[in-house]
Parts: structure tokens; C-alpha cells; sequence
């Protein structure tokens, strides 16, 4: 599994991330270490040189007295006080700091014990070394409790607005190799989006200049194809219109004769429709709900009546509606159940259900027929293509080419399957969802 993300935007984001929270780290111990820490210090030396003018006489012959609390606390705002007035004070609220402990026992030459409880007002508890039976109640007047962490409000406040900061400038970045992106896919599938607007850095917008010039072009080849295949199917079937008016007028004796020219007319028709149909733009009609158990139920009923064969229909009632083109897959449909009535003899099968992950919908064509060798699955769905088994048969080999443009048009799949029993499945999934 990959840690790092894949996206521009998303490893613009993570550089930017990683490089913040190096510098924060640096910066944390750099003001910590120069800043913060000499600061406790000196707030520890002048406490302690305010405990030590206590111990100024000989520190065996210390004895508090209430007289001298008193004025203690009316000349400097600190308390001195015994274990149990300490703890009246609120002495069990207050918090043991190890740290400042330390530093306090270093200062008074012994082993002294330091807590700080937090409220309107911070108090420093000291219990010094020459008299452990008293406590030393210091106020810290101003000083409230965020100030304790100063630091640490600073570098949150600072990586929340680089983060954001990094995230907004990542997002203007890849915005156009978004759209660029989209915009690349609809013309995969034939489409052609307006020009993009030429934004971001120079490069970008360089490579959308590029991209607009060459869907510009496409959509141009595109155009002139149609024309030259509208223009042909007309040249075409203006002289076999004029063939058939003539051979409609041949004499009985020249029957055969004629059904054969009939024949031939009408196959090359035929081709000429396919061609017609491979180019016609199926994403003009326009996208709606629509219930693909109708299509294929309408499909098979208009095939039964035209070709008596036996078919099994396996409908799965909880099959939804699904965004689509009806005519464009009511055509797919029709041209699987051709290739499945043209290529086998025996019960068509044809089913339909909701995938597992329930985003999906697929619809099966299922024949006895003699299948297709697997190395040849992919080339069919080439243009002007056919198998082995379909060698010798009418056709221009466009059938599965246009069922794939249009599958592949709604974001959907289309795959071959040999059957065990024999015989070949068309398996098309579609997702519920327009993408």
C-alpha cells in the first residue's frame, strides 16, 4: 500500500504538509530551547531569591508565626504556611511540575518540591529545602492559563493557515488539469466540449492551447467523415435504386436472375445502413431514466415475430432504471440478438440482474452456438472484423464495433464469454448512475 498520494493535487498538498511540519518542529524546539526555557529559568531564579531572603538567619532557628505571615503577605502578596493551613488553601488542587522542581532544588542547594494551581489567578507552591514543614503560596498576578502555552497556540494557528493556504493554491493549480482531464475523456467518447479557458501557469495553459487546437481538429475530421459517408450512401443508393426499378421489369423467364440482383441489393443496403449507423451520433438523443427490462423485452418480442426461435427470458425485477440513451441501447440490444439468431440454431438465452456492488446493471445475450477462439475476443470489436465462425456470412463486420461505441459511450463495458455447455455470452454492464 502506497502512503504517498498519487494526484498533483493531492502530493502538492502532502509536500507542502510535510515541509510545514519539519519547519514547525524546528521551530518549536528553536523557540523552546532559546525562548521559552530561559524564561522559566529566570521566573525560577527570582522565586527562588524571594524564598531565600526568608532564610537569611540561621535556618534551624526558623519558626513561622502568624505576625510574621502576616506582614510577609501585606509586603509582598506571598503566604507562608504550615502543611494543614496549605492544604486549606487548596494545596491538594495544586499540580506537582517535576521540571520546575528541578530547577528549584538547584537554586535553594536541596531537595524542593514545586506545584502551580490554575484558576483567576496562578499560584506557585514552593516547599523549600531549609523548612520542609512550610509552603510558599506565590502569586502570578497577569498571568493567565493560554499563557502557558504560547508556543503552541503560535505554531497551530501558523500550520492551520499553511495548510489552508497550501490546499487553496494546490486547488487553483490542478483546477485546470481537472477540466482538462474531463474534458480529454468526452472526446475519447466522441464528444467535443467548448474550447477550455486557457488558465493556471504557463505550462498549463500552454497544454490547454494544445488540447483546444486538437479537439478543434478532431471535431473537424470528424464532420468531414460524416459528410463523405452521408455523401457516399447517397451516390450508392441512387444507382441501386435505378437497379432495382430495372430489375423489377425482367421477364418471368429471368426470375432467378432476379431474386439474385434482389438479393445482392438488398445486402448492400444493408452494409450501407451499417456504415450509417457506426458514424451516426448516438449521444444527440438525450440521456433519461429508463427501464432496460422494456427494452429487452420489446426487442425480443419484435425478433420473435420476425424469426419464430425459442427465447428464454430471465428479467430480474429489481432491476432499476438506469440513466441512458433508449435508442442507442435498444440498438445494442437488437444487434446482440441478431448476432446471437444469426450465428446459432438452438434457445437464445436472455437475461438481466443488479450487480452486487449495486451501482451497476448488466444484460446477458447467451446462444448455443459454435463460440469464438478466445485470442480473437478483443479484435472483434474492431471496425470491419469478423471471426472464423462468421467467414462467408453477409455483413461488414461493424455489428459488435457499433455495440461497443455505444456501451462505451455510457461508461459501461462489454465483454465475450465462451460458454461451457458451448455456445457464446455477450455480457453488457451499464452503471445506474450517469458519470
Amino acid at each position: 500500500m502506497k502512503l504517498l498520494p498519487r494526484s498533483a493535487f493531492g502530493q502538492t498538498v502532502f509536500l507542502i504538509g510535510f515541509v510545514l511540519l519539519v519547519n514547525q518542529i524546528v521551530s518549536y524546539y528553536s523557540v523552546a530551547s532559546y525562548v521559552i526555557e530561559p524564561s522559566y529559568q529566570q521566573i525560577n531564579n527570582l522565586l527562588a531569591k524571594q524564598i531565600k531572603v526568608l532564610f537569611i538567619a540561621d535556618e534551624r532557628q526558623f519558626n513561622i508565626s502568624a505576625e510574621l505571615s502576616k506582614k510577609y503577605l501585606e509586603a509582598t502578596d506571598i503566604n507562608i504556611l504550615n502543611e494543614q493551613q496549605a492544604v486549606e488553601k487548596g494545596l491538594n488542587q495544586a499540580e506537582h511540575y517535576p521540571y520546575f522542581s528541578s530547577q528549584m532544588s538547584a537554586q535553594l542547594g536541596g531537595p524542593a518540591e514545586v506545584r502551580i494551581s490554575q484558576g483567576d489567578v496562578f499560584y506557585i507552591w514552593i516547599r523549600p529545602p531549609q523548612a520542609p514543614h512550610v509552603w510558599v503560596k506565590v502569586p502570578l498576578d497577569g498571568f493567565k492559563k493560554k499563557d502557558l502555552s504560547p508556543l503552541l497556540i503560535y505554531l497551530l494557528a501558523i500550520g492551520i493557515l499553511s495548510v489552508a493556504g497550501g490546499w487553496t493554491f494546490a486547488r487553483h493549480l490542478n483546477r485546470p488539469l481537472q477540466s482538462l482531464k474531463h474534458a480529454a475523456e468526452q472526446v475519447g467518447k466522441g464528444e467535443f466540449p467548448p474550447e477550455l479557458k486557457e488558465s493556471g501557469s504557463e505550462e498549463v495553459v500552454a497544454v490547454t492551447r494544445a488540447f483546444n487546437h486538437m479537439s478543434s481538429g478532431i471535431q473537424q475530421l470528424e464532420k468531414d467523415r460524416s459528410f463523405l459517408m452521408a455523401g457516399v450512401s447517397h451516390d450508392l443508393r441512387t444507382p441501386l435504386t435505378r437497379i432495382r426499378l430495372a430489375t423489377e421489369m425482367m421477364s418471368e423467364t429471368e426470375q432467378f436472375l432476379r431474386d439474385g440482383i434482389i438479393n445482392d441489393i438488398e445486402d448492400m443496403n444493408a452494409i450501407i445502413d451499417q456504415f450509417m449507423e457506426y458514424i451516426r451520433h448516438h449521444k444527440l438523443e438525450e440521456m433519461e431514466h429508463y427501464d432496460v427490462n422494456g427494452l429487452i423485452a420489446d426487442v425480443v418480442e419484435s425478433e420473435g415475430v420476425n424469426r419464430p426461435r425459442n427465447f428464454e427470458l430471465k428479467l430480474d425485477e429489481q432491476v432499476p432504471r438506469v440513466m441512458i440513451r433508449p435508442v442507442a441501447i435498444k440498438r445494442a440490444i437488437s444487434n446482440l440478438v441478431e448476432n446471437a439468431l444469426r450465428y446459432s440454431k438452438d434457445e437464445i438465452v436472455v437475461s438481466s440482474y443488479l450487480e452486487q456492488d449495486k451501482q451497476n446493471v448488466s444484460f446477458e445475450v447467451s446462444d448455443r452456438g459454435p463460440g469464438i477462439p478466445e485470442q480473437d475476443m478483443k479484435r472483434l470489436f474492431e471496425p470491419f472484423t469478423q471471426g472464423d465462425s462468421a467467414r462467408g456470412v453477409e455483413g461488414s463486420g461493424l455489428g459488435l464495433a457499433i455495440i461497443k461505441k455505444i456501451i462505451d459511450m455510457h461508461n459501461g463495458q462489454i465483454v465475450l464469454i465462451n460458454r461451457e455447455e458451448g455456445g457464446l455470452t455477450a455480457k453488457v454492464t451499464l452503471p445506474i448512475k450517469a458519470k
